[in-house]
């Protein structure tokens, strides 16, 4: 079983099984037609179960001919043009090298002298972050292993900043369409179900700051500690953008930290053309960017940025074997002293492969591109008669609902439109994502991947369109 363990005398092996499986890969991704097959769950299920994980193969070729009945059949393609879901977004291939050279080497982040350059390279990108967002010559961060991560440590550090022996008086106040994750840290945080105030959002979508305000007025007036407010520069649902420069100055007044969700938004960080969407982003106490969303990233890729590096204390344990508090002193540089995570990957390679080959100006342009393309998807939605849109887009998310010129009934519209999203991903020829605007059921593109055109964004309403109608034909057989 040696043989199988990476290192000097199985390299030749090492390379032609990784070259046999990147070329399987790049055959499929040139072949996939479509970005999903259809299958059900009913139909792979029993599949995997009955492959026996105590019976090996003994053979990588074999284990490979095994995987794609199994998985790259079946994947759901992120780089086909027609999808259009969530937020996943195509990879770029300089981030690809990055991560097989990551794997094969397999540093760990949590102490110099298991990663060495890996520690300085991450401790770079994290400067190269935080000058890009303007936090100033004390900022510092790490990277995670995504947005609900980087939310959760910045919530951690506000409420230890927030210095109260009262865990029941803190409040966080962030939109109703923030990210789950807030409510689910102050949770995690062992703050009380009422912590989280939901703060409304105008036709825009965006935080009311006068609401914001009132709410902030009626904290301090009651005894209680206005903990943090999460801004969002890139809502999940529909791109929108929080008044940042107004929410800064609301926070200075009362004390208050200010963490900006900017896993999706974090993207115009490069952008050539939109930057100022996000202004007032540098007054941030702390900030969440997700490279695997809109810097053409793998999974996973991101990060939590901070004002102070000081702060960072908050998630610091110093442990005899691994960190001892000797090694601040000695000035060896330990990214686990500023972790919520002990053993973690060098995600941050993925993006310094990046970096390196395109530049910040490349990324920025992709991102660009997607913008522009949903600003022009917006355009045909908002001209057809068969839909209704909600919101112009800030980033690349367009919500929509088809609605049918011969009913009237919301509740079967409702189900018009949750049919069409099941069809056609069971067709396989395309994948939308879906939301619930003002108790309704809409669909929605999260527009990531630059091949996507216009003529794509058009084919998949009129499939949409088609499902609904198909369903709505049914049921008025049905009903007769």
């Amino acid at each position: 079983m040696r043989s199988h363990l990476l290192n000097d005398t199985t390299a030749e092996q090492y390379r032609r099984s990784v070259t046999d499986g990147v070329e399987r890969v790049a055959a499929k991704l040139a072949a996939t037609d479509r970005p999903f097959t259809g299958i059900t769950v009913d139909t792979l299920a029993p599949r995997i179960d009955e492959i026996d994980l105590d019976q090996p193969l003994h053979d990588t070729g074999a284990v490979l001919d095994e995987l794609e009945d199994v998985y790259l059949r079946d994947a759901i393609y992120f780089h086909h043009p027609r999808y259009l879901a969530h937020l996943n977004c195509p990879v770029v291939i300089p981030a690809v090298l990055g991560e097989a050279v990551l794997s094969a080497v397999n540093s760990s982040l949590d102490t110099w002298d298991q990663s060495a350059g890996g520690t300085l390279i991450e401790r770079k990108l994290i400067d190269w972050t935080t000058v890009r967002i303007g936090l100033g010559p004390a900022a510092d961060g790490v990277f995670t292993s995504g947005g609900t991560q980087s939310n959760l440590q910045a919530l951690l550090l506000a409420r230890e900043e927030a210095k109260t022996g009262s865990l029941a008086k803190l409040r966080i106040f962030a939109s109703d369409v923030s990210h789950f994750s807030v409510k689910k840290s102050a949770k995690l945080l062992g703050l009380g179900q009422d912590a989280v105030v939901s703060i409304p959002v105008d036709h825009d979508k965006r935080m009311q700051t006068v609401a914001l305000a009132r709410e902030l007025e009626r904290c301090t007036k009651d005894g209680l500690v206005p903990m943090a407010v999460v801004a969002t520069a890139g809502t999940t649902d529909f791109g929108s953008i929080d008044p940042l420069p107004e929410i800064a100055e609301l926070c200075e007044q009362f004390g208050t930290w200010m963490h900006v969700d900017a896993a999706y938004g974090c993207g115009l960080l490069a952008s050539l053309k939109h930057r100022d969407r996000i202004s007032g982003i540098e007054r941030a106490d702390s900030v969440t960017v997700d490279y695997h969303k809109s810097f053409f990233q793998p999974v996973s890729s991101s990060a939590v940025l901070v004002r102070d590096a000081a702060t960072l204390r908050h998630a610091t344990y110093h442990a005899e074997y691994l960190n001892p508090r000797r090694m601040v002193e000695e000035r060896i540089p330990n990214q686990v002293d500023k972790s919520l995570q002990t053993t973690r990957r060098f995600d941050a390679l993925k993006l310094w492969m990046t970096l390196r080959t395109m530049g910040a100006d490349g990324i920025g342009q992709l991102f660009d591109e997607v913008c522009e393309l949903a600003r022009e998807g917006w355009r045909l939605i908002a001209a057809d008669p068969r839909f209704d849109v909600v919101v112009e887009p800030s980033l690349s998310t367009l919500v929509f609902r088809y609605i049918p010129a011969a009913v009237t009934d919301p509740a079967e519209i409702d189900r018009a439109n949750l049919y069409a999203r099941k069809a056609l991903f069971a067709s396989g020829d395309a994948i939308v994502a879906g939301t619930k605007v003002g108790g309704r059921h809409y669909l929605k593109f999260t527009l990531l991947n630059p091949e996507t055109q216009a003529s794509d964004i058009a084919a998949v309403l009129d499939l949409i369109a088609g499902h609904a109608e198909q369903y709505l034909g049914e049921s008025l057989d049905r009903a007769s």
